[in-house]
């Protein structure tokens, strides 16, 4: 199941009209609140060069690229960590996802109706992320009371444990800070992920812009731009309405208008990988005459987690894995020259998966 990313923000600031050009699905996009009832899903491919250099090599039968998923929530409003609007529905959907991409309005026009009345990014973040870290903080005082009568009279490590997590956690939501600021050690981290706290998963903002702020952003755009930095997060410009014009057009077609835009790739391409940078992940390739395949992990995993990726029971029999870098395949132009500089390697249980690695498993089941 591919990692996602939930699209969060304020009715009409251009969360489904990029989510429809990111996915090429057809979420509803209206002008008006709430014409998001219920999440709309797509699993999109994430751009990768690498991928099609390796098959122009290869010359597999087919090609398969890593995907991860994007989930369009309906806008929140203020309160509606107390049920306004369509209030703690959409909360549990954000609930439901591995990263949020909080989508800000940064651009003027008449013609769309603002929530607010008036376009005023910082307000429209506030909003946002106070109704998230208020339901968080009701989530925690609600285990925190029982966890504290527990605590008093158990003799039980784990009990004591998650009512030192809880503290910590209470006291950053307390003074207004999100759950993924407290200091928690890596066992710590293990109990509060059980909470399903919305404010503990990473965040990056997606500063929608109009054509004219796309190049050199705006005010609005650099407001965005300070609250990101001060909150060590990312910001993704993009104009929603014009990745949904490049959104239309057939392959060729598109980048010979991105070249008359003097863009390098389309900017929903740069929410892709952000989002992918967020969730810590990387991407590995099994190459062979049959498939060349890319394949997500989170950064760090050893090669038995990796061989998982491709079935439980390569994981549980996992034996040894042959690799080389993508980047020597590339560089010398076959795998028979990989193999005779060397640089094809037995790697064992410990070995931590690279970016670009391209791995075959050993296992026995």
């Amino acid at each position: 199941m591919p990692l996602n990313c939930g699209i969060v923000g304020l009715p009409n600031v251009g969360k489904s009209t990029i989510f429809n050009a990111l996915t090429s699905a057809k979420a509803q996009a209206a002008n008006y609140p709430f014409c998001t009832i219920d999440p709309n899903t797509g699993v999109v491919t994430v751009p990768d060069a690498r991928l099609q250099k390796i098959a122009a090599l290869i010359k597999p039968k087919s090609l398969v690229p890593t995907t991860m998923e994007f989930i369009d929530i309906a806008g929140l409003v203020e309160g509606a960590s107390k049920g306004e609007g369509l209030g703690n529905q959409f909360l549990g959907h954000i609930r439901a996802t591995d990263a949020i991409a909080h989508v800000v309005r940064c651009f003027d026009d008449p013609e769309v109706v603002h929530v607010a009345g008036q376009v005023n990014p910082l307000h429209d973040i506030d909003i946002i992320n106070t109704e998230l870290l208020l339901a968080d903080l009701d989530t925690v005082e609600k285990r925190f009371a029982k966890t504290e009568r527990a605590a008093r009279s158990s003799t039980d490590h784990r009990v004591k444990a998650e009512y030192v997590v809880l503290q910590k956690l209470l006291a950053a939501l307390n003074a207004g800070k999100p759950a993924r600021s407290a200091e928690l050690a890596d066992d710590e981290r293990l109990i509060a992920r059980d909470l399903f706290l919305i404010t503990a998963k990473p965040q990056l903002y997606v500063a929608n812009v109009d054509e004219a702020g796309l190049a050199a952003g705006n005010a609005y755009t650099a407001a965005v731009e300070q609250r990101a930095g001060e909150e060590a997060s990312q910001v993704v410009r993009i104009s929603g309405a014009l990745e949904s014009e490049i959104a239309q057009l057939e392959p060729e077609e598109r980048a010979e208008f991105l070249a008359d835009m003097g863009l390098a790739e389309p900017g929903l391409d740069r929410l892709i990988h952000s989002a992918y940078r967020l969730l810590q992940l990387i991407t590995y390739f099994t190459a062979g005459v049959q498939e060349v395949r890319g394949w997500t992990l989170r950064r760090g995993t050893k090669a038995p987690g990796a061989a998982g990726v491709l079935h439980s029971d390569f994981e549980k029999g996992f034996i040894r894995a042959d690799c080389y870098a993508s980047d020597d395949l590339l560089a010398l132009g076959s795998e028979q020259a990989v193999k005779e500089k060397g640089l094809l390697r037995s790697e064992g249980k410990d070995y931590v998966v690279k970016d670009g690695d391209i791995l075959f498993f050993k296992f026995n089941v």
